[in-house]
């Protein structure tokens, strides 16, 4: 950890992000994701790929948060969902990401509301009540972001897009790291 020229900390690993998260409440997430300065090889430990579909990649789980590195490549989006009531917050550690935020109108159908891109370095917010959302990898090329979900989220509500509804779907992890919280 250190301090810039504001007087502010700047976490330089992924275990001083950690353990602030542990030690900090839920309202200084913002800025502890705001503060994080890593380059994209610290982490290399987390990263796993697949063609088929982008990656979950978790870092740590706990009942107060959970960290999940996603990897994308070129391509590679979110269904349309939400976040089943717990806040979202993303930074971009490697590429460019377009995000949508879709809301549903009085006849049910969903409308978007706008859109966004974010590059690397970037941060972002997500709650239920600002909408549904949907995260696109739009740099050509493999792409990272890191998400910090408080609490975990165990299942969330997605847009199936051929039935034009949404169904309750069961959140997995494609990895899951060794890292403790304590």
């Amino acid at each position: 950890m250190s301090y810039n020229q504001q007087n502010t900390i700047t976490l330089e690993t992924i275990q001083e992000l950690v353990t602030a998260l542990k030690e900090e409440e839920r309202t200084t997430y913002t800025e502890i994701i705001q503060s994080l300065e890593l380059p994209a090889s610290a982490f290399e430990p987390f990263v796993s790929w697949s063609t088929e579909c982008y990656t979950r990649n978790c870092i740590i789980d706990t009942d107060k948060f959970e960290l999940i590195l996603i990897c994308w490549e070129k391509e590679q989006f979110t269904p349309i969902h939400g976040h089943n009531g717990e806040e979202c917050w993303v930074k971009v550690i490697q590429g460019e990401f377009k995000e949508t935020i879709y809301q549903l109108d009085e006849k049910d159908e969903l409308q978007t509301v706008r859109t966004s891109i974010s590059g690397e370095g970037d941060n972002s917010y997500m709650i239920d009540f600002m909408g549904f959302h949907r995260l696109a990898n739009n740099a050509n090329q493999r792409s990272m972001s890191l998400h910090l979900y408080a609490k975990p989220i165990r299942s969330c509500r997605l847009y199936d897009e051929e039935l034009k509804k949404f169904v309750r779907k069961d959140m997995t992890y494609t990895t899951i790291s060794e890292m403790r919280a304590d």
